[in-house]
């Protein structure tokens, strides 16, 4: 499989890549594998981002790192955080993109409900829904 970003989680000394978790950005899916001796991999579908975070701390930004939160609609991680990486500003818009463009490609439609009361059975007699 072609990933368009291969990241290392790294340390903020100097942001040396010692860890044992690297991230796969590409077009349809977020992957992040974790681990040295137990190994645990947990995919993301692009279309189930429903936003991203970018943020960088003073250290990070010494090191030339950031992380990239993404907010999903995944059933077992709600935030998918990529810690300490290179080019985050980068990936962050990557996976903004491709994850609308994911969104249109499946025609998906992310709706949120906004009302002051809650509905209920009261409010399917009212005269809104007539």
């Amino acid at each position: 499989m072609e990933f368009a970003f291969n990241e290392r989680k790294r340390w903020l000394f100097f942001g040396l890549p010692f860890t044992f978790t690297v991230y796969h950005v590409g077009e349809d899916t977020l992957t992040i594998d974790r681990g040295f001796f137990n190994k645990t991999e947990d995919d993301c579908y692009m279309y189930k981002i429903q936003d991203v975070n970018h943020s960088a701390t003073l250290l990070e930004r010494m090191a030339g790192l950031g992380t990239v939160t993404c907010f999903t609609a995944d059933v077992t991680d709600r935030q998918l955080i990529l810690k300490h990486i290179k080019h985050s500003k980068e990936i962050k818009n990557y996976i903004f993109e491709k994850s609308e463009a994911a969104r249109v490609k499946r025609r998906t439609l992310n709706m949120q409900n906004i009302s002051a009361t809650p509905l209920g059975e009261d409010a399917l007699d009212s005269d809104i829904f007539e």
